[in-house]
Formats: C-alpha cells, sequence, structure tokens
C-alpha cells in the first residue's frame, strides 16, 4: 500500500505532455491515489487517466464555471477531495509599459482570479473533512527579473492567498501550501536549453549548480500533501537556492530564451 492509498488527488494543468502536472500525475498515482487530473484538452487528459488508472475532467481555469464545474464533479463520482493541486501557469514576457489591458486581462484571469476560485470552492468541499491544497507557485515572485511584472505580480499575489486559506481555515483541518520552481526541466524549456553554453549560464544562477527538473516538483508536492507534513502557510523554495542570489536571471539570458522560441513558463 502506499501512502496515498484511498485519497482523491486533483491535478489542474496536467494535459501538457510531460510538463509538472502530468508528471505528479503519475507520482501520486504511483503512491496508491485515485487521481483526476483536468486541464483544457481532452485527449491528453483522456491518456493520462488510462495510464495511471485515473480519471479526468475538463477544466478552464480561467473561468469560475469551468473550476466549480470540475470540482463538483469530481465530489460527484468520487465522493470526497483529499488533495488539490494547480500547476497552471503563463508564461508572459513582457515589459511592464507594453503589457496591453488584454494580456493583463488573460493574466489575471488566470493565475490570481482562477486561484481564488478555486480556493473559495475547495474551502467549502473541504470544510468537514479537511484537505491538503498545493498551488504551483514561481521562485520569480520572490526575485527581480526584467520584463516579468505580471507573471511575478500574480505568483506573488497567490501566494498571500494561501497565506490567507492557512491562517483562516487550518482550524477546519485545511492545509494550504506554496511551492516555488525556478526554471524547470520540461518540454517547454527543452528547446532552448539545447545550447550547453546557455544551460551552462542558467546553471551557474542556482548554488546547487543545476535547474530542477518535474520529479523535484512531485517529491514536495508529495511530502506536502503527505499526513505525515505538520506545515501549512508555507512556500517551499524547490529552485536549488536560486532565490538566495540577487536577480540571478539577466535580461540577456532572457533575450536569449526569447531568441530560441521559448519561455519557460515556471
Amino acid at each position: 500500500m502506499g501512502r496515498f492509498t484511498g485519497k482523491v488527488v486533483s491535478i489542474v494543468g496536467a494535459a501538457g505532455e510531460d510538463n509538472m502536472g502530468q508528471v505528479m500525475a503519475r507520482r501520486f498515482a504511483a503512491e496508491g491515489a485515485k487521481v483526476v487530473v483536468s486541464g483544457r484538452h481532452e485527449a491528453a487528459l483522456s491518456k493520462l487517466a488510462e495510464e495511471i488508472d485515473g480519471d479526468w475532467v475538463l477544466c478552464d481555469f480561467s473561468k469560475k464555471a469551468s473550476i466549480n464545474t470540475m470540482i463538483d464533479s469530481i465530489i460527484d463520482r468520487h465522493g470526497k477531495l483529499d488533495v488539490a493541486i494547480n500547476s497552471t501557469g503563463w508564461g508572459l514576457l513582457v515589459p511592464l509599459e507594453e503589457n496591453s489591458e488584454e494580456q493583463l486581462d488573460q493574466m489575471l484571469d488566470l493565475q490570481f482570479k482562477g486561484p481564488f476560485v478555486w480556493l473559495q470552492k475547495l474551502i467549502q468541499v473541504m470544510a468537514d473533512t479537511g484537505g491538503s491544497i498545493i498551488q504551483i507557485s514561481s521562485a520569480t515572485a520572490n526575485i527581480m527579473l526584467d520584463d516579468h511584472a505580471a507573471y511575478m505580480g500574480t505568483k506573488a499575489g497567490t501566494d498571500h492567498l494561501i497565506r490567507c486559506v492557512a491562517n483562516q481555515y487550518g482550524p477546519k483541518g485545511i492545509r494550504a501550501n506554496s511551492i516555488s520552481p525556478g526554471l524547470t526541466h520540461t518540454p517547454m524549456t527543452a528547446e532552448p536549453l539545447k545550447s550547453a553554453a546557455l544551460l551552462a549560464e542558467f546553471e551557474s544562477c542556482y548554488p546547487l549548480g543545476r535547474i530542477g527538473s518535474s520529479d523535484d516538483i512531485a517529491a514536495a508536492a508529495l511530502f506536502l500533501a503527505s499526513d505525515e507534513c505538520f506545515m501549512t502557510g508555507e512556500n517551499l523554495q524547490v529552485n536549488g537556492g536560486l532565490c538566495l542570489r540577487r536577480n540571478p536571471l539577466g535580461t540577456e539570458l532572457f533575450d536569449a530564451m526569447v531568441a530560441a522560441g521559448e519561455i519557460p513558463g515556471q
């Protein structure tokens, strides 16, 4: 029996091939959980759910009705929800003065309003049973990067939402924590990181000498979600010490990422 046998785990943002959400889903399933994966792409979710003997529900995390429907569906099918993880994100890289109102609305809908509505609904369904809530945040909420204001601001905002939930609803048995990755090896970052020189530049910013992997994030999520974890309102900096450095990722590095056609989303 695994650590999560008998537990129902919801992971939003698991439709991208081998992204953080999918890696976490596989790890929780391997520990015995019934995992319900959500996102916007039916074929990818269905394939993953079959692989891990789990379940799937479509969800557009920028839409209140879609979030509420997703959680209601999980409760209707499985009778409870023990662990809820949000790993959605959009890596917008635009100078603050050039952010359009449309871009700002999209960022707020996905990375602040979506988590806000999600938390509201989770508080309702976990009020009698308790549970663990995990928000995948970002190291960029704690360090300064050029041209990343909207992304950094919304991630910082959700960090504070998590603390609010932890403080007010801890007496109901609800634990809420964040995980902050730095640059992470994912399919989205694979192409630019093929450059050995660029990878070496990034790795030099990390005291532990490497950038992260989705397995690093999954391991942290398993700990935070476990019954052995006596933590709430915390933000685990799972980024190899990146946040110890002042302004670690300079504009030249991001210019190189832009030139390669890919921007890291976490």
